[in-house]
């Protein structure tokens, strides 16, 4: 399978032939990305169930621009209205309790916002939540995401930067 410019996994015959030798069921390849210069209709009949209809998608345009490409698709999300509608830099300002954690969420939500951010970090928030409820278990923090105390405070990850001293800078470059 190929990756092209946006991330987005192709498959082309042999990869379709490969899921389906691995024991893959019809099913499973729903809502596969493929090559657009296949005949994917001619190959999705000998492989389809009856009563079942598998469905596929094409890559998106590569003379898109990335962050073209990215707004849209983020738009795709889905994440429940309450957390489309939440005020998350009141969330998040609610969670501080000091005046340099104050000051510092102010800096990093400027920073979010001035990049467009606000609906990841909503996204993330939603997300945390569910991995939460269902007693899903996630990493400590890795990279430089444990650089940003917002994404500390929405529980991201488990690193308090702020303790550390360590720059939202190096996150948010």
């Amino acid at each position: 399978m190929k990756t092209n410019k946006f991330g987005e996994i192709i498959a082309d015959h042999e990869d379709i032939c490969d899921l389906i030798m691995q024991g893959r069921q019809p099913w499973m390849l729903q809502g596969l990305t493929v090559d657009p210069s296949l005949e994917i209709e001619r190959m999705i009949h000998v492989i389809e169930d009856p009563g079942q209809m598998i469905t596929w998608t094409f890559p998106a345009d590569e003379s898109q621009a990335v962050p073209d490409y990215d707004a849209v698709r983020q738009r795709d999300w889905f994440m429940p209205d309450e957390y489309k509608q939440l005020d998350i830099a009141e969330l998040v300002l609610g969670l501080c309790s000091t005046e340099a954690q104050l000051q510092r969420v102010g800096q990093e939500l400027l920073m979010f916002q001035e990049r467009g951010l606000f609906d990841l970090l909503r996204y993330l928030k939603y997300l945390v939540d569910v991995m939460r409820e269902n007693r899903v278990i996630w990493g400590v923090g890795r990279g430089s995401s444990v650089a940003s105390y917002v994404l500390y405070l929405l529980g991201v990850h488990r690193i308090d930067s702020l303790f550390y001293d360590l720059d939202p800078g190096e996150f948010l470059r």
